[in-house]
This record gives structure tokens, sequence and C-alpha cells, in this order.
């Protein structure tokens, strides 16, 4: 314990949070037991309302519109429930983590009021939790894709490994928002339902239940189909959906741009964190 924390003292802000990992997994492991503590379904809820959103979604443009939504997907036509639960896994990610990463602060004061680890450790944690439960449904999600291959509706191959990629790059930005908002949160309170908001409009503003190229085509002026992919949630979604669909693969420049926003947002999103960091202590 000791040695720990003389390692700690000269260390700068990312060493020390390397230094803490396993407060961090004592952090995520609690997290995830006192979520699924009282209910009976426990895990299996992180793959029900995934599946189920998925089932919804493909009712509605799988089936009740299922020829305009063909005419756009290509090579993912005859698979569309596979496209829909890869997006939606990676969404439900998304949406949790940001939800509860913002209030990472405001609903653990006293832990971090007491606890001697670097307060990054909070926001991360939940960023973590949910990837965890991301992770869990990639199980269910390669037992659909094989089902399709064996029909030779889907031919994974090199593009597996897209998803590696998609996953580094969706941690990056999470991260980077999840510190950001945690700490405007406690200082801002409306910031938790702001996101509310914001989280309903990215799910519709990002290429998950639809492909890019039925914006890529639209009548849309090219200032927003620009603007709309400065987004980078649209070239992660491109990746994770690109590994069962090459052909979904981000272009150079979209996959140049979502890498180099999401690293900004860490940039900017770490910085903000470590000036406010004062002022959310005192106000905690």
């Amino acid at each position: 314990m000791t040695s720990g924390v003389r390692a700690a003292g000269p260390q700068g802000p990312a060493a020390r949070l390397w230094a803490h990992r396993g407060s961090l997994r004592i952090l995520v492991r609690r997290d995830l037991a006192v979520k699924y503590q009282q209910s009976v379904l426990g895990y299996f809820w992180s793959l029900i309302e995934p599946l189920g959103m998925g089932a919804i979604y493909w009712f509605v443009f799988g089936v009740l519109y299922s020829g305009d939504t063909s005419r756009h997907l290509g090579q993912a036509a005859g698979s569309y429930p596979l496209f829909l639960i890869t997006g939606i896994f990676a969404w439900m990610w998304t949406s949790s983590a940001l939800s509860e990463a913002t209030n990472a602060l405001t609903g653990q004061a006293r832990l971090i009021t007491t606890m001697n680890v670097p307060r990054q450790v909070f926001p991360i944690g939940r960023i973590t939790g949910r990837f965890a439960e991301y992770a869990a449904g990639l199980p269910i999600l390669a037992a659909i894709a094989v089902a399709y291959a064996v029909r030779g509706e889907v031919r994974p191959g090199w593009s597996v490994l897209a998803l590696p990629l998609a996953v580094a790059v969706q941690a990056v930005l999470l991260v980077g928002l999840a510190l950001l908002l945690s700490a405007l949160n406690v200082l801002m309170r409306d910031i938790e339902r702001f996101m509310r908001l914001v989280i309903r409009v990215l799910f519709y503003a990002t290429p998950i239940i639809y492909p890019l190229s039925l914006v890529r085509e639209s009548t849309l002026p090219g200032w927003v189909k620009a603007a709309y992919e400065l987004n980078p949630l649209v070239g992660i979604f491109q990746l994770h959906h690109a590994v069962w669909y090459p052909d979904q693969f981000p272009d150079a420049r979209l996959l140049a741009t979502t890498v180099a926003v999401s690293v900004l947002v860490l940039a900017a999103g770490w910085w903000a964190f470590r000036r406010l960091e004062p002022a959310v202590l005192k106000e905690l």
C-alpha cells in the first residue's frame, strides 16, 4: 500500500490513473453488482433491451418499409436484422455510458471525497461498466452473424478486425465526453437533463438503423451532409457495421475525421476535468 502511494506521487495524471487500475476494477464490479442486485434476470437485461429494440426497428423498416430500406442497404439487404443488432448493441453502450457518466460524480460524492484515487476513475468506471455489458452481448451478435454466414448472406473475413478499432475509438470518445460531462454536471445540474435530449437526437443523427448511403444520396444541402459526418459516432458505427459488411467500412476521410475528433474530445475532456476539479470538489 505504501509503495503504491509513493509511486503515484511524482507521476503524471495518466500514470496515476493506471496505478489505480485496481480501484477502477473494484468500482466497476460494485457498479454492476448494485445495478442488478434486485433484478431477477440480472445481466440478461443488457441483452433483452437491445434485442427488443432491434425487433421493433426490424418490423418498421424491414417489414413495413422493406422496399425503401433494401434499396440503400446494399450488401446488408438480406441480413437487415444483423445490421440492426450490430448498431443497437454498440448504441446501448454509448447511450447508457453517457447517461450514467454524466452523474458519476454527483451520484458518488461520498466516495469521491473519501477515496484517495484520481477522480477520473469515477466517470471512466461508468464507461468501463457499460462496456462490460456490451461485451456480454458479443457472443449473441456473433451467433446471429454465423447464422447469416451459413445462409451465405454475410461473408465476414478480415473485416472482423474493424471491431477492435471501433471499440478503441468509441472508448476514446466516450471517456472524453464522460470526463467533460461529469464535471460540468456538478456545477450545472441542467447538463443531465440536457443530455437526455441530446442522446435521443444522436440516435437518429447516426447511421445505426439506416445506412450512411441514405444520407449521402439524399437531397440535403452539401453543408448539412458535411456537418453530419463531423459527428464521430458516424465513423464509429460504420466501423461496427463493417465487421460483417466490408462495403460499410468508412473511407479514408471519414475515418481520419472520426479518429481526430475522438482524440480531440478526449484531450478537451481531460483538460476540462483537471481545470474544473477544484471547483467540483468544493461543490461536492
